[in-house]
């Protein structure tokens, strides 16, 4: 006689599935908040529009060509992530059919499945493709953070650290007390082995100059990338930031906008990007003609050509 099945128990296929369903809500929640404030602060939006109509094409050429340039950088870092060799134009292509497919679905999961499928498909084993996603993501946030500092110390004054109250001490406490109740409980041995072949894969990519060059280079070309495209932008509508101020607030406004999982950071880097530049001084009209400009190249242009490229990799099987 069989034993009657558990219907306590929770598959893996469930519980993604109610991931995908939190992630869709919060999506959705964010988006309605954003049409809420487009409504409201319409007349800015306009004004802001018009302004960017005018602005100077020239600077606007410049941060176009940047944007372009951010899809060679992020396929160059994806290479330096893998000790193999990747198929150049395709990889290329890949990068600009991941950025389109990230800005339909929530928390980067776009992005991250067309290089998944890619990698799978250019023959590295499932784990090992992870691994490559991984050390990239990783390569991503050490330089982001070392560029924070840096410009942090050219531009003092412009980050502000926030006082720490008592209450957000105990948030903190209680996190460390929840990470160390996790180090005991049944996943705990499963992440350890897949960050230990995340540190394997990053010993054998610096055990190979190129790919650590291909790797790190590419990392910094793309920050480094959408910071210029944000620069030229607010150079064309004439705001009067310096480069590397406007860099450092792209560049903490992103990484806050990060939080929130929203499709190609709709709605969130918008107004964390609004919020970072009229905290400085900038006008309203003026913040919403550099982020109207800013999204318009590297989000909204590359979109239709980003799904095109997307539908063409999937039918000759490269994805």
């Amino acid at each position: 006689m069989t034993a009657p099945p558990d219907l306590t128990a929770t598959t893996p296929t469930t519980t993604r599935r109610r991931r995908a369903y939190w992630q869709t809500a919060l999506t959705v929640g964010v988006l309605v908040a954003v049409a809420c404030l487009v409504r409201r602060h319409w007349p800015v939006l306009a004004t802001g529009a018009g302004r960017l109509a005018v602005a100077d094409q020239g600077w606007l050429m410049v941060a176009a060509t940047a944007a372009l340039g951010t899809w060679v950088c992020s396929a160059l870092a994806q290479q330096g992530a893998v000790p193999q060799r990747l198929p150049g134009r395709r990889l290329v292509a890949a990068q600009l059919a991941a950025s389109a497919a990230n800005h339909v679905l929530p928390a980067g999961l776009g992005a991250g499945a067309v290089n998944l499928r890619f990698l799978m498909r250019c023959g590295l084993p499932v784990g090992r493709s992870a691994s490559a996603l991984a050390v990239k993501a990783t390569a991503g946030v050490v330089v982001r953070v070392v560029l924070i500092g840096v410009l942090a110390s050219v531009c003092p004054g412009v980050l502000r650290v926030p006082h720490i109250s008592v209450g957000v001490l105990g948030v903190v406490l209680a996190v460390v007390v929840l990470v160390a109740v996790l180090l005991n409980c049944p996943l705990w041995p499963r992440c350890r082995r897949a960050l230990a072949a995340v540190l394997t894969d990053i010993r054998a990519v610096h055990a190979r100059p190129h790919r650590a060059a291909a790797l790190w280079g590419g990392s910094l070309a793309f920050a480094a990338l959408h910071s210029l495209v944000l620069i030229c932008v607010t150079q064309a509508v004439e705001l009067p930031l310096s480069p590397a101020r406007v860099a450092l607030l792209y560049l903490a406004a992103s990484s806050a906008a990060a939080l929130l999982p929203t499709p190609g950071g709709i709605g969130s880097l918008d107004a964390a990007l609004v919020f970072a530049l009229t905290a400085s001084g900038t006008t309203a009209v003026a913040a919403a003609s550099v982020v109207l400009g800013y999204r318009l190249l590297t989000m909204w242009l590359p979109l239709i050509p980003g799904l095109l490229v997307l539908g063409v990799l999937v039918r000759r099987r490269d994805l």
